[in-house]
């Protein structure tokens, strides 16, 4: 799911392109600055074409995205698997040391022999061509069906194999499992995410009463974080949990091999409290990755999309770093004013640390 694009007029003042990083604290720094000083990593994004603009933007942001594949047999581009990674093969070739690749496997063949066999063998060489993580999706859950009826857990016993050997190799999984809560609920023009699925009425679980409950996949989640405690799962979207922090610090408390990335749910987190917001980000410094779920397909217009990612990166900026109070999308939010190891954690550090191997320059072939 794409990020919204909030409230961006408060910013233009502050967005001018290629500042020097002036020696001041974070909170006094402009969005540009203080953002790109920290060397960010957005660790999830869904960008399938390289360009000049491109590299442009990554140079001068300091920046290096995961670069994330997925499959969806519901959406064209997303079918083919191959289309993807020969994407993301180019943009990690034409920007090198600012995109890692985040490898996925089609989970729709599960109950054909071999299986699991096959999606090692896949996977296997997705590391040794430099992939640092594996992408589980939204699909296993709320779309593929066992052939009795029922659908397809990620606790079901055909993937421990495959996250055996994801472990084993060092790798990481990014899980995105069941969606926000609104997905489940009457449409509600206040939410965030009202207008995804007025688009997207396929996705949307309100409308499919015969689809597993949230309560239901996320017990699944969390059955498969318990049976696999060497294996690092980092949950897309705050876990799906993200209405309430407390819940996500249960499963820290619980799951030590378990973090959250932030992508395309910040707003949900300026919807809490602050003060509870950032107590939960100064305790659980460790376990939050910044992520955005950028997405940026070969036919879109790139410098318009980075443009829009520019001021999506100065409004987070703005939330994390300072203090300030601003209007968002209705809301009046007041920046939590992380301190700066802190915010280091949450832009550069935590994604170094649960996705090793992601500041090492990939050796990509050439065709695949």
């Amino acid at each position: 799911m794409k990020a919204p694009k909030l409230c961006l007029a408060i910013l233009a003042a502050v967005l001018a392109i290629g500042l020097p990083v002036a020696p001041v604290g974070y909170a006094q720094q402009s969005p540009v600055q203080g953002f790109a000083g920290i060397h960010p990593i957005d660790a999830h994004v869904h960008v399938y074409i390289e360009t000049p603009a491109l590299n442009a933007f990554l140079l001068r942001n300091n920046l290096l995205f995961l670069d994330i594949a997925v499959l969806d047999d519901r959406d064209p581009f997303y079918k083919s698997f191959e289309a993807q990674y020969g994407g993301v093969q180019s943009v990690i070739r034409g920007t090198p040391g600012h995109a890692s690749l985040c490898t996925t496997f089609n989970p729709y063949d599960f109950e054909d022999s071999g299986f699991s066999d096959r999606v090692i063998r896949q996977l296997n060489e997705n590391f040794q061509q430099g992939a640092v993580a594996v992408k589980i999706y939204k699909t296993i859950g709320m779309e593929i069906r066992k052939k009795d009826g029922t659908y397809l857990m990620p606790d079901d016993p055909v993937f421990r194999p495959i996250y055996q050997d994801i472990a084993a190799h060092n790798r990481t999984v990014v899980a995105h499992l069941a969606e926000p809560t609104s997905c489940w609920q009457p449409p509600n023009p206040s939410s965030p995410d009202f207008d995804y699925y007025q688009g997207h009425p396929g996705e949307y679980a309100y409308a499919h009463p015969e689809w597993p409950s949230k309560e239901a996949i996320l017990a699944a989640r969390d059955h498969m974080l318990e049976q696999n405690p060497n294996l690092r799962v980092v949950g897309a979207h705050l876990g799906s949990m993200e209405v309430d922090v407390d819940e996500i610090a249960k499963r820290f408390d619980r799951y030590p091999n378990f973090a959250v990335d932030t992508a395309a749910r910040v707003l949900y987190l300026m919807l809490q409290p602050p003060n509870k917001v950032r107590k939960f980000l100064i305790k659980y410094r460790d376990r939050v990755l910044y992520g955005t779920d950028f997405e940026m397909l070969p036919d879109t217009n790139a410098e318009r999309e980075l443009s829009d990612l520019q001021d999506t990166y100065a409004l987070d900026w703005k939330y994390f770093a300072t203090k300030e109070t601003f209007d968002c999308k209705g809301h009046k939010v007041t920046g939590l004013g992380l301190p700066k190891s802190v915010l280091r954690k949450l832009y550069h550090e935590n994604a170094v640390h649960w996705f090793p191997g992601i500041l090492a320059k990939p050796t990509i072939v050439s065709s695949r």
